[in-house]
């Protein structure tokens, strides 16, 4: 397998691996938290506390799942899209891993909204009394943040063009 087929079939099961990793870790919570007082790893600054978020990052829009079922299938969209746009190489690579932990994350909430009706939260820094987050909230958080540096100091404008619509997918390059 070469190429575009190559990236698609890695970028696919890098994304089952992280979804995977995100609903077990999900599990455990469930498991060994839920109706239990919050598990403390650093006195005062760090523990698992279970919680059910029915919102978006840091509680907002609650109650809004078919808002949130929209949004999160937009970025299913345009991860496609940028996918089959972005050329296969080097150079693309850390887009492309963006983009991976990106939809990961999406999906990973996605597939408790669905099946829950809530997104299982665990972590809690208490230090700076942080909202309460999951692994795929990490995805998403850490791959919107290395998006932005990539778009603002790596990524030159003309390499960027490829996405415009109607731009044809760039030639391949090793």
């Amino acid at each position: 397998m070469k190429g575009k087929g190559k990236q698609i079939c890695m970028f696919s099961l890098s994304a089952l691996i992280l979804i995977f990793f995100d609903q077990w870790t999900k599990h455990l919570a469930v498991t060994h938290l839920k109706g239990n007082p919050a598990f403390v790893i650093i006195e005062g600054v760090f523990e698992l506390f279970y919680s059910e978020n029915r919102g978006a990052a840091f509680s907002i829009l609650q109650g809004k799942q078919g808002f949130l079922f929209l949004i999160t299938l937009a970025v299913l969209v345009f991860t496609v899209y940028a996918l089959i746009k972005m050329p296969v190489s080097r150079r693309f690579l850390p887009l492309t891993v963006c983009l991976n932990m990106l939809a990961s994350g999406a999906i990973g909430n996605m597939v408790d909204r669905v099946s829950n009706g809530y997104v299982v939260d665990f972590l809690y820094f208490s230090l700076i009394d942080f909202p309460i987050f999951n692994v795929a909230d990490i995805y998403v958080t850490t791959s919107a943040a290395a998006f932005l540096l990539l778009m603002l100091w790596f990524y030159k404008e003309e390499e960027l063009e490829i996405f415009s619509p109607g731009k044809k997918e760039a030639e391949e390059k090793p």
